[in-house]
């Protein structure tokens, strides 16, 4: 078997989170700015591998005021710590097009093993002849674990941010 690389076409890709505001409704985000790759044997996904990497200072929730305070010292500290990582240890077939994603996770300067959902989408020749592969990620980290531990008391009780953080990642690779 010969290893096949292949690289993310972020023009069809996002990477997507949400988290709790005001403990009643979620709030969704993004990140502009990524890149990511997969290595195979061919084209066959079982044991792939992966890396990902986002720029902090590219988080995109729709607001500018609030994007500024995630790009601040208070979340991300973009400017001291300006890239998201994640390198996958362990890509394991559950059943069917499922599967089981782990890696290091790197925010804030700070390294967590993660555990998450994948569901592989196949791979298929786009119009123009390029070979493409589809891959769907979702999953939850505690944002605290990473250091990212700003939040505000509400008058009500609770908190202004929750602490989960949902993940929804589609990735579009293409074969090199």
């Amino acid at each position: 078997m010969s290893t096949t690389k292949w690289a993310v076409d972020p023009s069809h890709s996002e990477i997507g989170f949400k988290v709790k505001h005001m403990m009643f409704t979620n709030l969704s985000g993004n990140f502009t700015a990524f890149e990511a790759a997969a290595e195979t044997n061919d084209e066959n996904f079982d044991n792939a591998s992966f890396t990902f990497s986002a720029k902090a200072d590219s988080v995109n929730t729709g607001n500018a005021d609030r994007d500024g305070h995630l790009k601040s010292g208070d979340f991300f500290d973009a400017e001291n710590y300006p890239d998201i990582t994640f390198t996958s240890t362990g890509f394991s077939k559950n059943q069917g097009d499922y599967y089981t994603l782990t890696g290091d996770l790197t925010i804030h300067g700070v390294t967590k093993s993660v555990t998450l959902d994948a569901e592989f989408g196949g791979v298929a020749k786009d119009p123009w002849g390029n070979v493409k592969a589809g891959l769907s990620v979702t999953g939850k980290i505690n944002r605290k674990d990473f250091g990212l531990t700003w939040n505000s008391a509400l008058e009500t009780g609770g908190v202004l941010v929750g602490e989960e953080v949902k993940l929804n990642i589609e990735l579009q690779f293409v074969k090199h």
